[in-house]
Formats: C-alpha cells, structure tokens, sequence
C-alpha cells in the first residue's frame, strides 16, 4: 500500500468510450490515453495510490451495461491488481461509492483526476472532491471529450472549447488547481 497523501484518480478511461466508434475517433485529445499512462507510472514512481474508476449502468444495455462487457479499464493502461478500482454509477466518483472512506482511511489529501468526459465525470468528481476538503489537481491534457453538437435552441460547442471552459471555470472558482502531464512527471505529454 502506497504511504502518500496523494492519489491519482483514473476516471472513466474504459472501453466503453471505444465501443463508440465514431464519437472515440473524433475526441478532442487523441493523446490522452498516452498522458494518463505517463501519469500512472509517475504516480506508482513516487509511491502513491491509482485508483480506477470505471461508470456501470446496470441493465441499460448500453455500452455503460456491465453486462455488454465494455465496463472494464482499457487494457493499455495496464491497472495492477493490487490498485484499487470503484465502480460508480453516478457523475460524481464520490456520491455511488466509498471512494471518500477509502481515501479518508489512507491519509490522503491530494488528488489529482484524469480521465474521460472532462467537463462530466471529471470535473464533477473535482468538483466534489473539493467540496469534500481535498487538495485537488486537474490534469486537463489528461483527459478528454467530444463535442456537443446544436439541438434547437442549444448551440454547438467543440470539444476543444469544452476542455478549455472546464479550465477556466475549476480555477477561477477555486475548485482545482490546472496542471499539464508534464508539470507532475516532468516528461513532455503526447499531444
């Protein structure tokens, strides 16, 4: 068990983003699983905790549905099995799960998310981990989206702009502090 008081919260990085083929070729970071890798093996370098969280939605026979078989942590990524791993079923990583009793348990303080759908499941999860005390780091260039096209009143919005208004809003309203792949591992990110 690792002994830092930070964590690396892997969101969502699951194959059921792939099993949507056309959204997956079209995300706005196509480096991103390189730069969560980068991050892994940084965060296992320095001794602290990974944690994988995967989203299931039970019997929706979605690509979400456990039972489609794409509820799994894409294989390059190559979690450990000695790493924790939560399943969640709601936005928020923290509101489905114990995810706050197991950090809380470990003495952590810090978390730093990456992951899939910037501005859903990780900026929610940053979100509540702020609300919940934690230091949080948000590695933009770690995740990714896609966009959101218009639909009646509703304008389009590129997944670029999506990750970009994911920054500007975690830090100006204090809810994390941004960082890039390379500010944590001192490597230069996949871009």
């Amino acid at each position: 068990m690792a002994s830092s008081d930070t964590v690396l919260l892997v969101i969502d990085a699951q194959e059921s983003f792939r099993a949507r083929a056309d959204d997956w070729a079209a995300t706005a970071n196509p480096a991103v699983l390189d730069n969560i890798a980068l991050l892994v093996a940084d965060a296992r370098g320095r001794g602290e905790r990974v944690v994988w969280i995967t989203h299931s939605e039970p019997g929706s026979g979605g690509v979400f549905d456990p039972a489609q078989g794409f509820v799994r942590v894409m294989d390059e990524l190559g979690p450990l099995d000695s790493e924790d791993a939560v399943t969640k079923t709601t936005i928020n990583a923290f509101l489905s799960t114990d995810l706050d009793e197991r950090l809380r348990s470990a003495g952590v303080r810090r978390v730093v998310v990456c992951g899939i759908r910037t501005e859903q499941c990780c900026e929610t999860t940053a979100r509540a981990a702020a609300d919940l005390g934690y230091e949080v780091d948000f590695v933009t260039d770690a995740t990714t989206t896609s966009a959101i096209p218009a639909s009646g009143p509703l304008a389009a919005v590129s997944g670029e702009d999506i990750m970009r208004r994911t920054e500007s809003i975690l830090a100006a309203r204090g809810f994390a502090t941004i960082i890039r792949t390379s500010d944590r591992t001192g490597i230069a990110a996949a871009r």
